[in-house]
């Protein structure tokens, strides 16, 4: 059976690289973000971190907390029958519980950093940067709003991403190889 990781974890954490370095390994990633924006687009709204908030969290009280996750599993099933695949952006627990019924094989890596240090990230970062104050709101509304809570106190393993890039592949690597001995 392919692999199936759910990558989780706080704006800033590092879940990106995590993906990235999956993908470097053959994962197919899913973008849950991706079904957000698409979605925007057909409605033909503006995409700021603010019609970002409000078009998510209307979504999921619309639909429920687990839509991106129904909206996506046609999408992860495909990719699964095909290679492994590496979810990014697992954001609430109904996301995950959809999913873990239907993909029993799933795991969540959650991706932590101090707080701080996270700020710092999201501010320089290039793509979607947001100031201090701005991220402090987006991990309020996250938390309270989109559950994210959930996944994150859930996940099958942690990675701390405080220091250096290499101890931080060396732990992901760690993690595949146990799941790899697991599933011998």
């Amino acid at each position: 059976m392919n692999k199936m990781i759910a990558i989780v974890g706080m704006s800033g954490s590092g879940k990106s690289f995590a993906c990235e370095i999956l993908e470097n390994m053959g994962y197919q990633n899913v973008y849950f973000g991706g079904i957000i924006y698409d979605k925007m687009k057909e409605e033909k709204i503006e995409i700021t971190p603010d019609s970002q908030k409000e078009f998510r969290e209307n979504l999921r009280k619309k639909y429920g907390m687990g839509v991106v996750a129904t909206l996506l599993l046609d999408k992860i099933e495909a990719l699964s029958k095909k290679g492994d695949v590496v979810l990014d952006g697992l954001y609430s627990w109904d996301e995950y519980k959809i999913l873990k019924e239907k993909f029993p094989n799933l795991i969540m890596i959650c991706i932590i950093s101090d707080k701080n240090i996270r700020y710092d990230r999201v501010n320089k970062r290039k793509d979607r940067p947001f100031n201090k104050a701005e991220i402090i709101k987006r991990d309020i509304s996250e938390i309270e709003n989109l559950a994210k809570g959930g996944p994150i106190a859930y996940a099958d393993y942690y990675i701390l991403n405080n220091e250096d890039k290499e101890s931080y592949r060396k732990r992901l690597l760690e993690i595949i190889k146990i799941q790899e001995r697991g599933n011998e």
